[in-house]
C-alpha cells in the first residue's frame, strides 16, 4: 500500500498532492510537469504536533517492492513492504507501522526547522534480513538477491526529549526513557547543515526544447515534436535508444521491453548458442540464430514477480528476431514504469531462471557480472483479448490483470 505526499508547485506554489511513486509531477493550477530527482534516497517527513518543541527527526528505512532470490537449486521471489529504523537507538520501534499510509508526507526541505540524525545502517543488510525472513527457515544458501521495481526511500519519525524522556511528535506520547548514554548516542549522530533538495527537472526536450509527456509513474518521457524518448539520470534528461515492431492493426496495444546485449563474465555465454548449451534448453538452433551476440529481454513495466520472470524468461529464450523500425507509437501505449537500471540488475535472476540444469549456472552466480554492450527499448505489439494480451508475433501473453496490478507495485 502506498502513501500520498504533499508539496507546493515549484513553479506557483500551489498545493499538490501526488503517489510516492509518481515522478511526473502535473500541477493543475499552472499547467506544468515537473520531474522529481534525487541521487539517492527521497525523504520524506511525517507531520508533528509538538509546536514549540526542539524536534529531533529519526530516520527509517522505506522499501517496498519484489526481492528475488536464487537459493539451492531454486528462483524465488517475495513482495516487500517494511519501514525499518535506520540508526542504533535503544528502545525505538523498529517499524512506522501504518503510519506513512494514514499521514500526508511532506519532503524534507531545508526550511524545515529541527535536528536530523544520520541513516547509520546499511540499506542492503535492512533489506537482506526482511527478505530473509520472509523466505522460511531452510539452512541453503542464499546465492544471488536482487531488489527490482522497488521504491526505497527515508521516513523520518519527529520526537522531542523532555529531561530523560523521549515523546513521540505524532501523538506526543512517551516514547522511551534514556539512559545518558543513549543522549549520548542521539548526539553522536546527528547531521549538521544537512543539504538535502529535492529536485524538480523541467520536462523540456534537450534536443528541440517541446514539453515531454508521460503519465504520473513514467520513468521515461516521449517528445511528440522530434520523436525521442528521454531518462533522468544524474539529474539531466538522457536520450532512451528505441525501436518499435509495427502491430497489424489500429487496435494493437504496445508494451515496453528492454533488450538488453550483453556479455557473461564468469560464464562463456557470448552467443545465443552459448546461453542455449549452458542452460541446456530442448530447442535447436540454427547457425545464423545461434552465432548472434546473447540479447537478454525484461519488461519495462512494473508487474508481478511472477509475471516478471515469465516474461523475461520466454523472450529471452525465444530470442525473437522482430523486424524493428526507428519509430514511436502513436497511441495504445503503456507507460515505462522500470528504468533500465532495474532491468541490468534482474540479468542474473532471467539467467538463473532460465536454467534447466541448475548446476550449470547456480553456483557460479556470487561471482557472475555482466557487460552490457547497448541497450534498447523495443515496443512490442499485443492483441488485447477478454482477460490476457498476446503477443501478436510469439503468441506470449500477459495478464490484463496483472497489468493493472503491476502499476500498484
Amino acid at each position: 500500500m502506498g502513501f500520498t505526499v504533499e508539496q507546493e508547485c515549484p513553479q506557483c506554489g500551489a498545493p499538490l498532492q501526488f503517489d510516492e511513486t509518481d515522478h511526473l509531477i502535473h500541477c493543475p493550477y499552472c499547467d506544468v510537469n515537473s520531474f522529481l530527482f534525487t541521487p539517492d534516497y527521497i525523504r520524506y517527513v511525517l507531520p508533528q504536533k509538538a509546536s514549540g518543541k526542539d524536534i529531533i527527526y529519526v530516520p527509517y528505512l522505506r522499501f517496498k517492492g519484489a526481492v528475488y532470490y536464487c537459493r539451492g537449486s531454486t528462483t524465488g521471489y517475495r513482495v516487500v513492504d517494511i519501514t525499518h529504523i535506520g540508526l542504533k537507538l535503544h528502545n525505538m520501534p523498529l517499524s512506522l507501522g501504518l503510519r506513512p499510509q494514514a499521514m500526508k508526507m511532506r519532503f524534507v526541505t531545508p526550511d524545515i526547522k529541527g535536528t536530523f540524525l544520520r541513516f547509520s545502517l546499511k540499506a542492503s543488510e535492512i533489506l537482506a534480513r526482511a527478505s530473509k525472513l520472509s523466505t522460511g527457515t531452510t539452512n541453503e544458501q542464499i546465492l544471488h538477491r536482487a531488489f527490482i521495481g522497488e521504491t526505497m526511500s527515508l521516513i523520518y519519525l519527529p520526537l522531542y526529549m523532555e529531561g530523560d524522556k523521549l515523546f513521540d511528535g505524532v501523538v506526543n506520547r512517551l516514547v522511551a526513557n534514556l539512559k545518558p548514554e543513549a543522549q549520548v548516542g542521539i548526539e553522536s549522530a546527528i547531521i549538521k547543515n544537512p543539504r538535502w533538495r529535492i529536485r524538480f527537472i523541467p520536462t523540456l526536450c534537450p534536443r528541440c526544447g517541446w514539453t515531454l509527456k508521460g503519465e504520473m509513474d513514467s520513468v521515461v518521457l516521449t517528445c511528440d515534436n522530434c520523436r525521442t524518448l528521454w531518462e533522468a539520470r544524474e539529474g539531466r534528461f538522457v536520450q532512451v535508444s528505441h525501436s518499435l515492431v509495427l502491430g497489424k492493426d489500429s487496435n494493437t496495444f504496445y508494451l515496453p521491453f528492454w533488450k538488453m546485449r550483453a556479455d557473461t563474465k564468469g560464464l562463456n555465454i557470448k552467443t545465443f548458442s552459448d546461453f542455449i548449451r549452458l542452460t541446456n534448453q530442448p530447442r535447436p538452433v540454427n547457425d545464423e540464430t545461434g552465432e548472434e551476440e546473447m540479447n537478454y529481454w525484461s519488461p519495462a513495466f512494473k508487474i508481478r514477480p511472477k509475471l516478471f520472470l515469465n516474461l523475461s524468461r520466454q523472450f529471452t529464450i525465444s530470442q525473437p528476431r522482430f523486424r524493428e523500425e526507428e519509430e514511436l507509437p502513436d497511441k495504445n501505449i503503456h507507460p515505462v514504469t522500470l528504468p533500465l537500471t532495474e532491468a541490468v540488475q534482474a540479468l542474473k535472476i532471467i539467467l538463473a531462471s532460465s536454467t534447466v540444469y541448475k548446476k550449470n549456472v547456480f553456483p557460479y552466480l556470487p561471482r557472475l557480472s555482466f557487460k552490457i554492450k547497448d541497450s534498447t527499448l523495443v515496443y512490442l505489439p499485443f492483441t488485447e483479448t477478454g482477460h490476457d494480451m498476446i503477443q501478436q508475433d510469439t503468441g506470449i501473453s500477459v495478464s490484463k490483470q496483472g497489468l493493472g496490478l503491476g502499476r500498484k507495485l
